[in-house]
């Protein structure tokens, strides 16, 4: 019989590259090894490959970050094991204990100086320290986070769903998912939220980027190891992978030992990691492109719209207005508001910036196509354009601001047009429709593909912020839609579902057969 010509022989190690060496993957496609890559390649080192879209990277994992990454992972796995003999009244306790060691003012102290040398790193490479630098709101947002996981609901053994037979009964369970990997660009705020998972009995390992290594060290040791063992929790119950290299998270979200892979970040690097989980077996929570997108209807109310656009400019964020479509109809009328909006967020940040479409260029008032502005980027204060054109391809493009709002703009002939330029170049993500009209807003949720669509402002796309719960990671439908949960995920959300039975008739028998007598007296 033709087995398709398939061959089983024993595996080798990969010992070593060659320039120009062809590594297979897909099943019909091939990566060549770099001579860079082969003269850094070493023995005992690993060797990934990341496929997405139409590209692939070979990405090296030296032997010392793939063993830091083995241990960290090793650690969170046997912590889950001992997690099942940990009480919900424990962990609510290291959520109250972590809580009260931020708010603590001399740990705060500690963890705000490592914090300020954090920054002032960054800032020395050219590096954006936007969403960086530690404040009192963001202090206060952990503490408030910690608090609220504190007092909601165990849901460890909560029956879902109980199925009544004639003699046995069937219960779904909630019941923890495992380890949770756990990768984020430097937000030091995040570090907190992601030990959310561990509500629900789970455990977590987290590599945070480079920018933010100190601050996170500073938290580890300042407040979360110190919560985990005064409320009696395994040690291992949350692990920071202590290393700045990019090959610790590719080794992490290899690890087939994790049972959710989570990425918050923006761009490539993040796809690039749920390439890697995806090979391992591993499910994804992704968030890569941010950027939302604000739709004017031609019954549109010009004041709500003017607010709207004003109030989702206050900073930049991945729900931060990032792409504006004005019905043609209202144009000549709304174009000038949502300019006013622009400069108005400016002046509460520093100056604006403003890409619009290149056929809609003639609708702006002379100051703005021919006017300068002092736009502040990563690596300093640059004079640009106040306006400049952009091609309708590029409206997927997020406007990664640092203290200059920045946004696109394109008229539309009508709301259906802005939907399928949204589905078309978006990441679908953040869709808000501004209208009068009830039918308008049925037939925009209907059309819009994307996770998070409202009627006003788009900021409000947040866990904390609008479902009270601190959220592990926003996801939106670049990739398809998500499977049985919502763009939200948050620590109550990571758990799987046990089926139990409780059998009251012992007599039990698929076939119907009846029980035989039990032979008494000894066996012969």
């Amino acid at each position: 019989m033709d087995d398709g010509g398939s061959t089983k022989r024993g595996a080798a190690r990969l010992e070593a590259l060659s320039p120009g060496q062809p590594i297979p993957f897909g099943g019909d496609r091939v990566a060549v090894v770099s001579p860079e890559l082969a003269t850094a390649f070493r023995a005992g080192d690993r060797l990934l490959v990341a496929a997405t879209g139409d590209d692939a990277a070979l990405l090296h994992v030296p032997a010392a970050q793939h063993a830091l990454v083995e241990e960290a992972v090793g650690r969170a796995a046997d912590a889950f094991a001992a997690m099942g003999e940990a009480s919900d009244a424990a962990i609510t306790r290291f959520f109250e204990l972590f809580a009260a060691r931020l708010a603590d003012d001399g740990v705060w102290t500690r963890i705000a100086e490592a914090n300020a040398r954090d920054v002032e790193a960054a800032r020395a490479r050219g590096r954006s320290t936007t969403r960086l630098q530690v404040s009192g709101g963001m202090r206060g947002d952990m503490v408030g986070g910690l608090r609220a996981w504190a007092e909601a609901e165990a849901s460890r053994g909560k029956v879902l769903e109980r199925v009544e037979h004639s003699g046995w009964t069937v219960e779904q369970v909630v019941a923890p998912l495992g380890v949770v990997g756990f990768v984020f660009e430097g937000r030091p705020n995040v570090f907190a939220d992601a030990t959310g998972v561990i509500r629900t009995g789970n455990t977590v390992v987290f590599r945070i980027g480079s920018d933010a290594l100190g601050t996170a060290r500073a938290i580890v040791a300042e407040a979360l190891e110190p919560a985990l063992a005064e409320a009696g929790l395994p040690r291992g119950a949350a692990v920071l992978v202590d290393s700045a290299a990019h090959a610790a998270g590719w080794a992490m979200f290899a690890d087939p030992r994790l049972s959710l892979a989570v990425a918050r970040g923006s761009g490539p690097a993040v796809a690039q990691l749920g390439a890697i989980a995806r090979q391992a077996g591993t499910p994804v929570s992704l968030h890569g492109t941010g950027g939302a997108w604000m739709v004017v209807d031609e019954t549109a109310d010009a004041d709500r719209f003017f607010a709207a656009a004003y109030h989702s400019l206050d900073r930049k964020v991945c729900n931060t207005l990032n792409v504006c479509c004005i019905v043609e109809s209202r144009a000549d009328e709304l174009v000038p508001v949502f300019l006013e909006a622009l400069r108005a967020a400016g002046q509460r940040r520093t100056g604006c910036k403003l890409h619009i479409a290149e056929a809609d260029a003639i609708r702006l008032p002379a100051p703005w196509r021919t006017g300068r502005a002092t736009v502040i980027r990563a690596d300093g204060p640059r004079e640009e354009a106040l306006a400049e054109p952009i091609a309708d391809a590029d409206l997927g493009r997020e406007w990664e601001w640092e203290e200059t709002p920045e946004v696109s703009l394109k008229i539309v002939r009508d709301v259906a047009e802005a939907a399928a330029l949204f589905n078309a170049h978006s990441p679908r993500f953040v869709a808000t429709l501004i209208a009068e009209d009830a039918e308008a807003h049925r037939r925009f949720f209907a059309a819009v593909d994307a996770p998070f669509v409202g009627d006003g402002f788009t900021r409000w796309v947040d866990g904390q912020y609008a479902l009270n719960r601190p959220e592990l990671g926003l996801s939106n439908w670049e990739n398809g839609r998500l499977f049985a949960r919502g763009g939200v995920l948050a620590g109550d959300g990571v758990f799987t579902v046990r089926s139990r039975v409780i059998q009251a008739d012992p007599h039990l028998d698929r076939g119907g057969a009846p029980t035989p007598a039990r032979p008494q007296g000894r066996p012969a």
